[in-house]
């Protein structure tokens, strides 16, 4: 019974933390942290890593907190499991954002199903205002349906 209780735990934390990703892009990079997110918003920015990259640490921090803690003697306490969902959620950010979206590494550029589609014109689409005002999508993996539809381009 206790391991439905931790998967309940990871699972509950990786569907959270779509909804923290949502509100720190829009309120704090797109907001009071701008200077750091805005040179996401750039094409041509010097260098591989961006300011932006640093926001990683802001997210891996609570996890690595929560792991820590959770990790007493041996046991795995339901803190590990919370951490552990937060850690395989930015794991699934750095392939789907990084990997797959921007192509900081060239993988995953075929695909062809109508949610990734959708998920690169929302990014896309949220990329075309170099300001942080005006943008829209700034979920991660919740993709609106108004993004599905190809000839949508934007407020």
């Amino acid at each position: 019974m206790n391991w439905i209780i931790n998967i309940l735990a990871l699972l509950i934390a990786y569907i959270f933390m779509e909804f923290a990703a949502w509100s720190m892009h829009k309120y704090v990079m797109h907001g009071f942290m701008w200077k750091i997110h805005k040179d996401h918003h750039i094409k041509d920015h010097p260098g591989k890593l961006e300011r932006n990259d640093l926001f990683f640490i802001v997210f891996a921090l609570p996890a690595i907190l929560l792991i820590y803690i959770g990790y007493e003697g041996g046991a795995l306490n339901l803190p590990f499991w919370f951490g552990l969902g937060i850690s395989l959620y930015g794991i699934s950010y750095v392939f789907v954002h990084d990997i797959f979206i921007h192509q900081r590494i060239k993988l995953f550029r075929n695909a062809d199903s109508a949610y990734f589609k959708a998920m690169r014109r929302a990014h896309k689409i949220h990329h075309k205002h170099i300001q942080k005002e005006n943008s829209e999508s700034f979920g991660f993996l919740w993709v609106p349906k108004k993004y599905f539809n190809p000839s949508y381009s934007g407020k």
